[in-house]
């Protein structure tokens, strides 16, 4: 079954969220041939200049059919006209699947594709756009996101992650798996964007509280109380709890078990160590406590991902 696969790009696009997804499917291709039939859209067609200056040839937008569009982010705002006729189309089109890329999360959002659905985008853009579309439940940690026939995808290069289980879902985990290994990255990456996006390495958003986090990082299996926190910065906890919230974004108990989280999730997903000594290691205390929260923040027990992790 050959699968038409339209890449949707505009005036100011990010190169990577458009060539690594059409890479990752050019090389399905190769093991499966007759899967996939790749077309690149813009308004008007023609070149169309990315943001770092280079252009791609494209085909004006047309109703298809297609299987797939996928929608890449960028600067999304650099032409207006382009951006309102990338949107008439989307609401046209009636594809199988429809998907983004980093912020063209923004533009999927804007033709209400997301409305009551679960989403990604950049870690950079998740308050941005959770004031922007209240009706979408943000995941701001996760890789990528299926609702349904909708796809979203983290930042950049988690289009190549969002192509590969587009291509699992189509043509099996052994074709993913091995365009993966041609790819040279991991089929299922482990751990969520929240590790790459250097917001508690950096100690929040001007890095007032770097060492604080720094040293939280080194104590996650103590208590880590709003009290034990204030003391160490030196500041009374009413203060610090409000400055803690101005900077971070978020209070400091969510903060402790975020940091918690994706300390258990890496040891779990990359190590052999048993759950009590991970949970005891976090600062959980007992792995009843450690999967709560992590069916809380990812939707799966710790068991359940460290299975996914080694397929």
């Amino acid at each position: 079954m050959r699968r038409s696969i339209a890449v949707v790009i505009h005036p100011g696009f990010q190169l990577l969220d458009a060539a690594g997804p059409t890479t990752a499917f050019e090389i399905a291709e190769r093991f499966r041939p007759g899967s996939y039939d790749l077309t690149l859209l813009a308004p008007g067609g023609g070149e169309v200049e990315s943001s770092s200056g280079v252009k791609l040839a494209s085909k004006p937008l047309k109703h298809g059919p297609f299987d797939t569009i996928i929608v890449s982010g960028g600067e999304i705002v650099r032409s207006m006209p382009a951006l309102q006729d990338i949107l008439a189309w989307l609401k046209r089109a009636k594809p199988r699947r429809v998907a983004s890329v980093c912020s063209g999360a923004f533009i999927l959002a804007e033709a209400g594709l997301l409305e009551g659905r679960r989403a990604t985008t950049h870690w950079e853009s998740t308050d941005h756009f959770r004031r922007r579309y209240p009706n979408v439940t943000l995941d701001a940690d996760r890789i990528f996101i299926r609702d349904g026939n909708v796809w979203t995808s983290a930042g950049i290069s988690a289009g190549i992650d969002l192509a590969l289980a587009l291509i699992e879902d189509d043509l099996g985990p052994e074709v993913a798996r091995r365009t993966a290994q041609q790819l040279v990255v991991h089929r299922r990456r482990p751990g969520g964007q929240s590790q790459f996006s250097g917001l508690v390495e950096l100690g929040g958003r001007t890095g007032r509280f770097s060492k604080l986090i720094a040293w939280m990082g080194e104590h996650l299996a103590e208590p880590l109380t709003v009290e034990q926190l204030a003391d160490r910065a030196a500041m009374s906890p009413r203060h610090f709890a409000r400055a803690f919230v101005a900077e971070m974004g978020t209070t400091p108990a969510k903060a402790v078990e975020r940091m918690r989280l994706e300390f258990a999730r890496m040891a779990i997903e990359t190590g052999h160590a048993p759950l009590e000594h991970i949970a005891e290691a976090s600062g959980f205390g007992d792995p009843g406590r450690m999967r709560r929260a992590f069916v809380r923040a990812f939707g799966l027990p710790p068991q359940a991902l460290r299975r996914t992790a080694r397929t």
